[in-house]
Parts: structure tokens; C-alpha cells; sequence
């Protein structure tokens, strides 16, 4: 099969041409039940209805249409009504009726700086907002089209001319480090994309995709929507709060389907292992899995090792796993693993990559660090590590800022000109560029990008750099109360000293319930914390705060937001169970004395 597509209508209408008939996507109601299902005959005969209404009410191509779905199928109809209509697409949840002081001044916030033509949604979503654009005027003025009350269409639609350099949508990136900017994707990103991702997938007649992923997110657009139309194979999706409900629903579907690609970030699958129970491990097969993409930066080895150990004795297997570095701004896919890759949990000095550079451990190494390699860059796409301050290419091992240059990088940030210029358009100090520079760290090594950090996450102790990450690990390793994945290391300003701390969410069920005893089992555990920061990384810690499970700031698609967490911190907004300073700290002989 070739792909001389230029667009994405078009990719859709060879689709419909040559395979109509076939069901590209279903639904999973609860993540269970099959629901909804869509032909691309189907889908394109919809696409069509909607894109025919866009232009009937003067949307045209370059507006901006927010699309603003519930969980299910009428959202790929209504983005690639928008791709007909060469309207730029702009991906978005409904605001939650129970927290809209949180997600109602985000949707705001895209309308106002996409500068909105229309809003597409369903009948039922735009009934609930109805009310609720009351306290939004800027939605209330834009017009609102249900596309599941729309008339059948009553003539052929004469598609408007679309360039492949023209924008497909707006990726509003998901804010972890500063506040959302939509990312310009345009078509000719996107297939190189799709592209690249089919290639290292390697995906054939016998690829399945099950996706639990939001389809307002690069990977959940791209990996559970868009890529199994281009490679043409089938889909299944289910509400991202489906899986978080019941995390065995996601494995359960992987093995009813026989599904060949899925994924997601590091907590998704720490979260099957610590909920999915033996019982129902003893339904699963897993053993078609063999595209299991872990997207999340970095990627945590002590995540792949458990969910291998739990789970392949349902036949999952090691080499199964890809992992893989992307980024909104380069459409998604920078670098990956291969079908004939075999993930490697590579041990290095943690010293080494504290003082800018990766070394092998060596039996004499205090304290040994361990990364996951991100595949090789391929396909028409570059890396270089760069030291972000001179603009040199780093030496071999060095740590540097991982710099893209590919046929996926996006245009730009919409109506960012200073801000895209810096970000898409940097130079070498060799005068090689544009490139786009991600804001992560890393290096190559072996031909492969290990991703160590974030540029604006490293925390700077005497001289040396500390990845937050690392002290995370660390402190999630010293109780089992403390929750995998929900712990945040940052610094902070103590009168005019830079101080670190911690903060980790705590499950309840693995404390006492005595008050007293809880308060003696949190400061114990606060000390382990303590003593293993100090062991491990040389860090004093000036506090450590442990949080009610929910509390920890992430974005909706699970990342952690540390620079919110350390706001809320220091305004003292967090919703503490404990917080641990040098003076509230019951002092350590006292402690051991009481515990004994």
C-alpha cells in the first residue's frame, strides 16, 4: 500500500474509495461493550455532512473550530469534517460540571487564543454548557453546531482546496512546565508523522490498536485515531475513565482483540500492576501484544521491570515494549524502538549524569542510576545535543538539550511569533539549523537518545545537577504508602535560600488508622525519605509534604506539574496530610525511642 496522500481528507477518502466498508473504529462502552461503530464509508459520508455545514455557515478554510466531545465516535467524525472543510481543528474536552474553577479557565483560555469561529459538539454537551457559558461570555458568543442534530447532507460537497502545508489542527500542549500554547500542525506534519510511526511499527495486515488514551493528546490523536487509518487497521477506543475506573478493562480489551498496539505513559502501567489482581490476570493473553508504546520522559526502568514481571505469565513479552521520545511540537514521534529491538535498562553513574555526562557503573560507583534508552531517530529526522548555553554540539556522553530537526516538526505556537522564532527557528553555533529545541536533556549514547530531564525541572546543588526525577524514585522507594508516579521534587525560596522538598501523595490503606500511631508512621517515613535523599543524591531536604491521594497537580494526561506543585506549595494550597520541616520534625533518637 502506498501513501501519496497530501492531506488527511485525503487520506480518508482513499480510505472510502479502496476499503469502504471496512469498520475502522468502535467504541468500548465502559470499556467493555461494543458501542458505536464506523465504516470509512461511514465515516467519510459524516465528514462530509459536517464539513457541509461548516461552509453553509462561512467557516472556511484557516478557521478554527473547537472540538468539544465527550468520549466516543462523533469526535473523529467532526475532526475529519473539519479536515474537509479545511478548518484547523482544535482538540478539547468539556469543562467538568463538578470542577470547573479548574478546567473551565483553561477552555477559555484555547477559545480566547485560538480566536474561535465556531464550536462543534454533540447535543447533549451543548445543553449542559448552555448554562455554564454564563460565566464564560467568550463561548457564549461563539456559535455552537451539534453535529449529531445535523440533516443528512442533500448534494455532493465540492471540497475546498487544501495544501499539504496548510494546518490540520492546533495541539494544545498540556501545560506540565508553563501555561498551554497550541502547537501549528499541519498536514504534511502529520503524515510524515504517521509516517514514521507505521515505519518503526512495522504494522501489517494482522495490526489491532486498542487506545484508552484522551484523543485531545498528540499520542491519543495519533497512535489511537489517526495511524490506524493511515496503516489502515482496526481500532478500538475506550474513555480514558474507563481504564482509570477498572485498569484491568484496557488488558481485557488487548486480549479480546487480539490487539496488536497500545500504550501509554508510565503510570498506566504501574497502575495495572498494582490493581489488577491475580484472578483477573489469570483471564489475560497478551501474547499478540507487540507494539507496547511507553511515551512518558523519561521512561522509568523500575515501570517496564514490574509490569514484564507481573504480566508475562499472560504472555507479554519483553521485546513487546517500545520506548519511545516525543513531543507535541514535533508532532509526536522524535525517536522509538523497533519491532527486532530489544529494550536494554542500562545502569550508569549517577554522579557522572549529576556533574552533565552518562558513564557505565563500576563496582566502586556510590550510587548507581538506571535509564532506558528511546530507540534510534530515523526517517528523515534528526538529533542534536546541544549545550543550550553556547549552542555547540555537545561531546560524545556529554548531556546537552535534545534538538529536532524533521519534516514533523510543527510550524510553530499560534500567535507566538517571539516565542516560536526561539523555540522552532535555533541555530548551531556551526550555523546548522533551523532547529526545534525541546526543552528536555539528554544524550546519545549507542546511537540512541536517552532522555535524562527536563531543562527548566533541574534542581542545582552545589554546582551539581539533580534530575527531580531521581530524588522521586528514591522516595517512592521507601514506604508503601507512598504512591508510585505521584511525587514531585522541586525547589523553592526560603528566605532568600534556595531550599529542596518533596511532595508525594500517600494511600491511606498502608498507614495506621490510630491517629497518634499515623502521626509516628508519617515522621518515620519522613526520615526514611530523609536519610536516603542524603544517602543516595548528597541533598539535605528543608521539607517534605505528604499530600491526600488526588492532591498532586498534573495535566489531564497524567503528567506531573511540578512547577505547580511547588506554587501551591509555598501559598501553602496543597491539601496536606503532613508536612515535615528540621523543626517539625520529631528529632531522630526521640523517635526511635518512641518506636521502640
Amino acid at each position: 500500500m502506498t501513501h501519496s496522500s497530501t492531506t488527511i481528507a485525503e487520506l480518508l477518502q482513499r480510505c472510502a474509495t479502496e476499503q469502504g466498508s471496512r469498520i475502522a473504529y468502535t467504541f468500548l462502552v465502559d470499556g467493555e461493550v461494543e458501542g458505536a461503530r464506523t465504516s470509512y464509508a461511514d465515516l467519510d459520508r459524516d465528514a462530509r455532512r459536517i464539513a457541509e455545514a461548516l461552509i453553509e455557515r462561512g467557516v472556511g478554510v484557516g478557521d478554527r473550530a473547537m472540538l468539544l466531545y465527550p468520549p466516543g465516535l462523533d469526535f473523529i467524525t467532526a475532526f475529519f469534517g473539519c479536515m474537509y472543510a479545511g478548518v484547523i481543528a482544535v482538540p478539547s474536552f468539556p469543562p467538568h460540571p463538578a470542577q470547573l474553577s479548574r478546567t473551565l479557565p483553561r477552555l477559555v483560555g484555547i477559545a480566547a487564543d485560538a480566536e474561535l469561529s465556531v464550536v462543534l459538539t454533540t447535543t447533549t454537551v451543548a445543553a449542559a454548557m448552555e448554562a455554564i457559558t454564563r460565566h464564560a461570555p467568550l463561548l457564549g458568543k461563539t456559535p455552537w453546531v451539534a453535529t449529531d442534530a445535523l440533516d443528512a447532507s442533500t448534494a455532493d460537497l465540492r471540497l475546498p482546496s487544501v495544501q499539504s502545508d496548510d494546518l490540520a489542527f492546533l495541539q494544545y500542549t498540556s501545560g506540565s512546565t508553563s501555561a498551554p500554547k497550541g502547537v501549528m500542525v499541519s498536514h504534511a506534519n502529520l503524515l510524515h508523522n504517521l509516517g514514521y510511526a507505521n515505519h518503526v511499527e512495522e504494522n501489517d495486515g494482522e495490526s489491532v490498536s486498542v487506545s484508552w488514551l484522551p484523543v485531545i493528546h498528540d499520542m491519543g490523536l495519533i497512535e489511537g485515531v489517526l495511524e490506524p487509518m493511515f496503516a489502515r487497521y482496526p481500532a478500538y477506543l475506550m474513555a480514558p475513565a474507563a481504564f482509570l475506573q477498572r485498569p484491568v478493562r484496557w488488558l481485557r480489551a488487548m486480549t479480546k482483540y487480539r490487539a496488536t498496539n497500545s500504550g501509554g505513559p508510565n503510570f498506566s502501567y504501574d497502575l495495572c500492576v498494582r490493581k489488577i489482581t491475580d484472578s483477573q490476570l489469570a483471564e489475560l493473553d497478551l501474547s499478540a501484544w507487540r507494539v507496547a508504546y511507553n511515551g512518558a520522559e523519561p521512561i522509568r526502568a523500575d515501570t517496564l521491570a514490574s509490569f514484564h514481571q507481573r504480566f508475562q505469565t499472560a504472555g507479554f513479552r519483553w521485546r513487546s515494549f517500545y520506548p519511545v521520545y516525543g513531543l507535541a511540537e514535533a508532532t509526536l514521534v522524535v525517536s522509538s524502538g523497533r519491532r527486532s529491538y530489544e529494550p536494554a535498562i542500562r545502569s550508569v553513574d549517577a554522579g557522572a549524569i549529576s556533574r552533565g555526562f552518562l558513564a557505565s557503573w563500576t563496582p566502586d560507583t556510590p550510587v548507581v542510576r538506571n535509564v532506558v534508552p528511546c530507540g534510534n531517530v530515523g526517517f528523515g529526522t534528526r538529533v542534536a545535543i546541544v549545550n543550550p548555553e553556547t549552542r555547540r554540539r555537545c561531546a560524545e556522553s556529554e548531556i546537552g538539550e535534545i534538538w529536532v530537526k524533521s519534516p514533523s516538526v510543527a510550524r510553530g505556537y499560534w500567535r507566538r511569533a517571539e516565542l516560536s522564532a526561539e523555540t522552532f527557528g535555533a541555530y548551531l553555533d556551526d550555523g546548522d539549523g533551523p532547529f526545534l529545541r525541546t526543552g528536555d536533556l539528554g544524550t546519545m549514547s549507542n546511537e540512541e537518545l536517552i532522555v535524562t530531564g527536563r531543562l527548566k525541572d533541574v534542581l542545582i546543588v552545589r554546582g551539581l545537577k539533580h534530575y527531580p526525577q531521581d530524588l522521586e524514585i528514591t522516595a517512592e522507594r521507601q514506604h508503601p504508602a507512598i504512591r508510585p508516579g505521584c511525587s514531585a521534587a522541586f525547589s523553592f525560596d526560603d528566605n532568600g535560600r534556595e531550599s529542596i522538598a518533596i511532595a508525594a501523595e500517600l494511600d491511606p490503606r498502608e498507614l495506621p488508622a490510630d491517629v497518634g500511631s499515623r502521626k509516628l508512621e508519617l515522621c518515620e517515613i519522613a526520615l526514611r525519605i530523609k536519610r536516603a535523599i542524603a544517602d543516595d543524591h548528597g541533598i539535605v531536604l528543608d521539607a517534605i509534604a505528604f499530600l491526600t491521594i488526588g492532591a498532586m497537580p498534573k495535566t489531564s494526561s497524567g503528567k506531573l506539574r511540578r512547577h505547580a506543585c511547588r506554587a501551591s506549595f509555598v501559598g501553602e494550597t496543597l491539601d496536606e496530610l503532613f508536612r515535615w520541616t528540621p523543626a517539625t520534625l520529631v528529632p531522630e533518637r526521640t523517635l526511635e525511642e518512641t518506636a521502640a
